[in-house]
């Protein structure tokens, strides 16, 4: 990786390290768009539903939420009416019966909601809190970037999936948000995801690539996740709304997908018993 990437954000954090945490709530972020992390929010979700636990899926992409158009939903109800204090955050649930788990729609064009006053941000973390309660795993999709509805939800989850691909600004950007969440006290949560890797050769090359900045500059060393192998088919089904688990259950990047959720299951399973 080049030496550009000690130019990423350097700004210093807010977030303090006292935030409740959801020990069962997963959050799936990237420093940047178009790395496929929706995609990978989903298809872990689904994983998860197959593997027998009850899970929900927020849209935690305030803005630019798009989990409902990949999967052909229409809600009635989003996180729109939660922050306009119309509805709690239970009364916005949806099930999504192909996949077997719910969903939490956000509202797409909305920039009102990726800037909501700190108070109010809070608010929507501690009705999440609440509501995952009633779940096995709570997998968040957040927003691409690094800002502050980001880093907020990030400190709320016990685990945060970061998706990055071998592409430079991906890489650099992936290394600006493990920046960040070390400022704020959240580094030992972050594991890294290499997603559309052309083999699993090169994925472990790009995680390589990320793994020594970080070790060299910031003296952290987030483990690997997994590595999600590029798939035509997975363009194919974001065509189709439908998940590639049940489009294309025995390909590449769905098993790539089941093997990081059988990680996950573990990793909750320890957290919840304490361990």
């Amino acid at each position: 990786m080049s030496d550009h990437i000690l130019a990423a954000n350097d700004k210093t954090d807010t977030l303090h390290k006292g935030f409740p945490k959801g020990k069962n709530i997963v959050a799936v972020a990237s420093g940047k768009g178009g790395v496929g992390k929706t995609w990978f929010s989903i298809t872990l979700t689904h994983a998860l539903a197959r593997a027998g636990k009850k899970v929900l899926l927020f849209d935690g992409d305030l803005g630019l939420a798009n989990v409902d158009v990949q999967l052909g939903l229409m809600p009635k109800r989003d996180l729109n009416d939660v922050i306009r204090g119309r509805l709690g955050l239970d009364k916005v649930i949806q099930r999504y019966e192909d996949g077997g788990f719910d969903i939490i729609a956000g509202r797409s064009g909305q920039a009102s909601l990726s800037a909501l006053p700190s108070q109010r941000l809070a608010m929507l973390r501690d009705q999440l809190l609440d509501v995952a309660q009633d779940y096995d795993v709570v997998v968040i999709d957040l927003g691409a970037g690094v800002d502050r509805t980001v880093r907020m939800m990030s400190a709320s989850a016990t685990k945060t999936l970061l998706v990055t691909t071998d592409e430079p600004t991906s890489l650099t950007d992936a290394y600006a948000f493990i920046k960040l969440g070390s400022a704020a006290g959240m580094s030992k949560n972050v594991n890294i995801v290499v997603n559309m890797a052309s083999n699993t050769l090169e994925g472990e090359k790009t995680y390589k690539t990320l793994l020594k900045a970080c070790e060299n500059f910031l003296k952290l060393s987030p483990p690997l996740a997994g590595l999600v192998r590029q798939d035509s088919r997975v363009k194919d089904c974001i065509r189709h709304q439908t998940p590639i688990l049940t489009r294309s259950p025995n390909t590449d990047a769905a098993s790539d997908v089941e093997k990081i959720a059988e990680k996950i299951e573990k990793a909750i399973a320890k957290t919840m018993a304490g361990g």
